[in-house]
C-alpha cells in the first residue's frame, strides 16, 4: 500500500528567533488577486503623498564669505571638499561633513571670476579681475609658512573663466580669446578665437578631453579641438549663453544656460537645433551642472531659484527656494549624486538634498525594499491624473508664481497671433516653425 506524505522544509516556516518575521507563503497568480490594481493605485496615491509630505530638500547653510559667491568648483577626489570664490576676492575651502570653512585665503583684488581643481587634487586655479591666473596648494600651509600661491600668471586682458583638462597638466582661461596653457609654462600654448568678443566661460569635455565648448557675449557657443588648435564650429542663438556644461556620460551632449530663461540640451553632430528645449525659469538661467549620471542636471537663475531638470524633459522635476536666497549666481551637483551646492548674492552657500524626499542615513533591507516598490508604483501609475497633480504641485513664491501666469499668457496670445495671420495667408506663406528650431539664428563651420 503506497501513502502520500506531506513533506515540509520547517526552515520555510519556522522562525530562528522571536525578533523574526513570519514567512507568509504567497500565490502569485493573477487570477487569484482580482483587485490587486486598485489596490497598487491606492498604494502609488499614498506613496506619491508620503513623497511630498516628507519633502525637506533644505539641509544647511554655510555662511562665512563677506560678498557675494560668484564661483564654485568641486574636489577631484575628495567629496567633502569643495571651493568657492567671491566678489571681494576672497576664496574659502569647507569641509561639508563638518559643515565649516576649513580655510581662508584673499585670492585676488576685486571678483574671483573663475576656479577649478587640478584632476589630481593637490592644487586648484583661480581666475580674478587683476588679470592674473594663481595656483593654489590645496592643503593647508604649515605652521609659520605664508599663504602664497605656487604660481602667479600675468596676463594682458581680464580673464572671466577657467577650466582643468581632466587628464593632463592643461588649463583653459578665457577673456578675450580662449587660451590653452601648460602648467609649467608662463606663456599661452596656443591661443583660440573666431570673431572678436568677450568669452564668458570655457569647459572641457570630460571623456573626448581634447574637445572644449565657450560661450561668447556675442551670443555665440563655439566648439574648439585642442589637437588641431582650431575652432570645429560655433552655433549662434537669438540671445547670450552665459555657461555650458558637458555632459559627463555621454561625449556629444552638453547643455547651454541662455540669457532668454531657457536652457538648450545640444548634440555637437547635429547643431541646427537643440535635442531639447528646458523651459521653467522665469528669468535669465546664468549657471548649470550635470548630476554624475548624467540623466538630470540643475540650473541657477538670476530668478532667485534652482531648477533640476530630466535631460530628455522640456519642464523641471523640483524647484528649490528660500525667502532669505537671492539671485543665484552658481550651483554644483557632489560627485556622489546625492547633494545640490548652490552660491547666490546674499553670501550664502545653501545645500539641498538631490531627491527632496530621500532619507539620509543607513536604510535598513526593508525601508530600501519598500522605497523601491513605492518608487516602481509611482511609475506605473505616473500618469493617472491624480498622482500626476499631487507629484508636480510645488509651492512658488509669489514673484515666481506672478511671472510664470504672465508668461503662459504672452505666449498663448503669440501662439494665436501666428494661427490667425497663418489662416489668412497663402497656404505656405507662413511656415510653421517648431519651438527647437526658433531659438537658433545660425550655425557656422
Amino acid at each position: 500500500m503506497r501513502v502520500k506524505v506531506l513533506s515540509r522544509n520547517p526552515d520555510d516556516y519556522v522562525r530562528e528567533t522571536k525578533l523574526d518575521l513570519q514567512r507568509v507563503p504567497r500565490n502569485y497568480d493573477p487570477v487569484l488577486h482580482p483587485f490587486e490594481v486598485p489596490r497598487e493605485y491606492t498604494r502609488a496615491l499614498n506613496a506619491t503623498k508620503l513623497e511630498r509630505v516628507f519633502a525637506k530638500p533644505f539641509l544647511s547653510s554655510l555662511d562665512g564669505h563677506r560678498d557675494g559667491v560668484n564661483c564654485m568648483a568641486k574636489h577631484p577626489k575628495s567629496l567633502s571638499t569643495v571651493l568657492s570664490g567671491a566678489c571681494d576676492g576672497e576664496v574659502k575651502i569647507w569641509n561639508l561633513t563638518k559643515r565649516q570653512c576649513v580655510r581662508t585665503l584673499q585670492a585676488h583684488e576685486g571678483f574671483v571670476r573663475g576656479m577649478c581643481a587640478r584632476f589630481c587634487g593637490t592644487s586648484f586655479f583661480t581666475v580674478g579681475d587683476d588679470k592674473t591666473v594663481k595656483q593654489w596648494k590645496m592643503e593647508t600651509p604649515g605652521y609659520g609658512e605664508e599663504e602664497e600661491p605656487i604660481h602667479t600668471i600675468l596676463g594682458k586682458t581680464v580673464y572671466t573663466g577657467i577650466d582643468h583638462h581632466w587628464k593632463e597638466a592643461v588649463f583653459a582661461t578665457c577673456g578675450h580669446q580662449v587660451d590653452i596653457w601648460d602648467e609649467q609654462r608662463t606663456s599661452p600654448m596656443c591661443s583660440l578665437t573666431w570673431g572678436f568678443d568677450s568669452i564668458s566661460s570655457v569647459k572641457f569635455n570630460p571623456i573626448e578631453t581634447y574637445l572644449l565648448g565657450s560661450c561668447a557675449s556675442d551670443r555665440n557657443i563655439v566648439l574648439y579641438d585642442m589637437r588641431q588648435s582650431t575652432p570645429l564650429k560655433k552655433v549662434i542663438l537669438k540671445m547670450r549663453t552665459n555657461t555650458l556644461c558637458w555632459n559627463p556620460m555621454e561625449a556629444f551632449i552638453f547643455t547651454a544656460a541662455n540669457e532668454d530663461y531657457n536652457l538648450y540640451t545640444f548634440d555637437m553632430r547635429y547643431l541646427a537645433s537643440p535635442v531639447m528645449v528646458h523651459m521653467d525659469h522665469v528669468s535669465a538661467v546664468l549657471d548649470v551642472d550635470y548630476s554624475p549620471t548624467g540623466k538630470e542636471f540643475v540650473s541657477a537663475s538670476f530668478d532667485k531659484s534652482i531648477r533640476i531638470f530630466p535631460v530628455d524633459k522640456g519642464h523641471s522635476r523640483e524647484v528649490y527656494h528660500t525667502k532669505r536666497m537671492q539671485h543665484v549666481i552658481t550651483v554644483k551637483w557632489t560627485s556622489d549624486n546625492k547633494y545640490i551646492l548652490c552660491g547666490s548674492d546674499e553670501m550664502n552657500i545653501r545645500l539641498w538634498k538631490a531627491n527632496a524626499s530621500e532619507k539620509l542615513g543607513v536604510l535598513v533591507p526593508r525601508e530600501k525594499a519598500a522605497m523601491n516598490y513605492n518608487q516602481k508604483l509611482k511609475e506605473k501609475f505616473q500618469y493617472h491624473p491624480q498622482i500626476k497633480r499631487i507629484a508636480r504641485h510645488r509651492h512658488l513664491p509669489k514673484s515666481i508664481f506672478t511671472q510664470v501666469k504672465e508668461q503662459r499668457i504672452m505666449r498663448e496670445a503669440r501662439r494665436r497671433k501666428e494661427q490667425n495671420r497663418r489662416k489668412h495667408s497663402k497656404p505656405g506663406a507662413v511656415p510653421v516653425v517648431s519651438e527647437k528650431k526658433k531659438h537658433i539664428v545660425a550655425v557656422v563651420k
